[in-house]
């Protein structure tokens, strides 16, 4: 019985694969579109923000990696710069999250896709240099954040104000970008007095900090 049944399993397998051309495809179902309310300004808006949060995260990536490198050797900045990434990556999985919520992306996600930047940049001289990038890099996804806002909330298309996305952005992205910038901006200031005082010694004794949670 069981040398049947394989054999059985056998011949299916070979039936499909000598016709591969056979597929199994069902008609789109047909769903209302009445509650899709998002206009197209916030919609591609949007779409530009995650391709930012993305970027934001590859850039991040590329300096975890410059400095775990052995000619460099920092693990403290190269665990933050890790972490920030995956931070990174977990917002645009948010933005992604929303649209679909809001019946966006029906298609697929290559107008999304194929949008993101390559890094800002793929290597630095020092920490300090690192973290300054960092801030610049933080105030540029703030600056991008609140276009959508304000693009949203008086949409140049259709006179609708979009509260909720207005209110999604406001309280789950900017509180969390403000602070994030005034961290990367006390990080600097603490690296950048300590080099001046210890040289390069400083930045060691800065990433040993980081690298202990002690930041």
């Amino acid at each position: 019985m069981k040398t049947f049944l394989f054999v059985g399993v056998l011949v299916t397998f070979a039936i499909v694969y000598a016709n591969g051309n056979l597929q199994c495809k069902l008609p789109p179902a047909q769903i209302p579109t009445e509650w899709i309310t998002m206009v197209d300004t916030c919609t591609r808006k949007m779409k530009n923000q995650i391709a930012e949060e993305v970027q934001a995260a590859i850039t991040y990536m590329a300096m975890g990696a410059h400095f775990s490198r052995d000619m460099i050797n920092r693990p403290g900045f190269a665990k933050m710069f890790f972490e920030a990434a995956s931070e990174e990556r977990q917002h645009a999985i948010k933005l992604i999250e929303y649209l679909l919520m809001r019946g966006e992306l029906l298609n697929d996600l290559r107008p999304v896709i194929e949008n993101v930047p390559k890094p800002l940049n793929l290597t630095w001289t020092n920490g300090q240099e690192a973290l300054n990038d960092a801030l610049n890099l933080e105030a540029r996804v703030t600056k991008h954040i609140i276009g959508v806002i304000k693009d949203c909330e008086e949409p140049k298309d259709q006179p609708v104000n979009d509260y909720h996305l207005v209110d999604y952005l406001s309280g789950e992205f900017l509180e969390e970008q403000y602070k994030g910038q005034r961290d990367l901006a006390g990080k600097a200031s603490t690296l950048g007095k300590m080099m001046k005082n210890h040289g390069a010694l400083g930045e060691f004794l800065f990433d040993k900090k980081l690298l202990n949670g002690e930041l």
